[in-house]
């Protein structure tokens, strides 16, 4: 073989790293700003699917202050792979969405009571496959139930009786975040006063469904996931492989070719004189830098547990079709869409608006342009927030 021949020696990219098993949080580790809720002592949380959880914990962060009447709170819920520090500086970094919501901003936390509660099935706080079964002692692993996004607010629900919380003032997301505010004004009408929907839909579409569903592919496959029972395995033993790679594939939906095509064209990482199938473009570089930081904070059956929640999200599932579900809507809602977004396209989110007009809903629509694709709800900020307060404002002046 001459020098100038390709190559298929070489190693894959994360083959030198030591990553962790799993990046959850356990019990044991520093705490931050995190609290704890834990309900379903005495009788089990029945799922949606049919599955039962004993000691349901709800890890979750808050802001600011609830008023005399409880009128000024306001619940955040996140998106796939964030969790319930959406907000300040600490231990756990800078806040998720630290340029809407604190003091001043958009969501101000000098008015209002912000909660964000880490999701059903997630892995920083909130009983998820990586938390001990009470039954067992060891981490749930492979025997973790199905959760849907209607199960997800239920929990959250618990969380809002538990902080003295009748009525949200407002219910915002985005992405996964956006599915769980919809459900929210379905669900509990009588318990939200407003709610906020970015980037998000009424049901996953099969486009959506077949992204997520080769990400869990990529992770299942990954040998070290061992069906779902890895947690006892050595650092550098885990599912990084799988979970990694499905990082990468995500990304790849999140942000859009213009943004890739001028942040890295054809540069390349390593030298192109000697053909190798290991030698990288700086965007996979990049990729290879989003997948190793994802694993050092989550977690694989995490991964697989919530992102199947999203495939299942459908507000017209047993309730008569999306018309009637959205019929039972009876608050404003803040539709917010991104003009480059090719995961959760804008189609989606006019069909929303149009479904809650169509059924004498009211519905403000605010399209937001960028060219960050569906990550511009949390990277564009300086339209996202302004759209937001005015928002809020106006719900509280009754201009809406």
């Amino acid at each position: 073989m001459t020098a100038r021949e390709p190559s298929l020696t070489g190693k894959p990219p994360l083959s030198v790293d030591v990553l962790p098993v799993t990046g959850a949080w356990r019990p044991g580790d520093p705490v931050g700003r995190r609290q704890f809720h834990t309900f379903a002592v005495d009788r089990p949380f029945a799922l949606e699917g049919g599955g039962l959880l004993h000691e349901v914990t709800v890890a979750y962060e808050t802001w600011g202050e609830l008023n005399a009447d409880g009128s000024n709170a306001i619940l955040i819920c996140h998106a796939l792979t964030m969790d319930a520090h959406a907000a300040g500086r600490g231990r756990e970094g800078q806040g998720w969405w630290d340029e809407v919501i604190g003091s001043g901003r958009a969501i101000d936390t000098d008015r209002y009571f912000v909660v964000c509660a880490n999701v059903l099935g997630g892995c920083q706080g909130t009983t998820g496959p990586a938390s001990l079964d009470p039954a067992t002692g060891r981490p749930y692993g492979s025997t973790f139930p199905i959760v849907s996004i209607r199960d997800i607010v239920r929990t959250q629900a618990a969380l809002a009786d538990h902080l003295g919380v009748l009525q949200w003032f407002c219910v915002v997301g985005g992405s996964m975040g956006g599915m769980q505010a919809i459900e929210w004004a379905v669900m509990y009408p009588e318990r939200v006063r407003s709610a906020v929907v970015l980037a998000s839909t009424a049901a996953a579409t099969a486009q959506q469904i077949a992204h997520s569903a080769a990400q869990r592919m990529a992770i299942t496959l990954d040998p070290n996931w061992r069906g779902g029972d890895y947690y006892d395995a050595a650092p550098g033993d885990g599912p990084h492989r799988g979970l990694a790679l499905a990082r990468e594939m995500a990304q790849i939906t999140y942000r859009t070719e213009r943004v890739f095509q001028e942040r890295f064209a054809r540069e390349t990482r390593d030298p192109l004189d000697t053909f190798s199938l290991w030698q990288r473009f700086e965007v996979e570089s990049y990729l290879d830098y989003q997948g190793a930081k994802l694993v050092r904070r989550f977690d694989a059956n995490t991964y697989l547990v919530v992102s199947k929640a999203m495939d299942l999200h459908d507000i017209g599932r047993n309730r008569g079709g999306t018309t009637r579900a959205l019929a039972r809507v009876q608050v404003p809602v803040l539709v917010m869409s991104i003009t480059s977004d090719r995961l959760y396209h804008p189609e989606q989110q006019e069909e929303l608006r149009d479904g809650l007009l169509a059924v004498g809903g009211t519905c403000r629509f605010v399209v937001i342009d960028s060219d960050d694709g569906h990550d511009a709800f949390l990277l564009a900020a300086d339209h996202v927030g302004p759209a937001i307060d005015t928002f809020l404002d106006d719900v509280e002046k009754h201009n809406v």
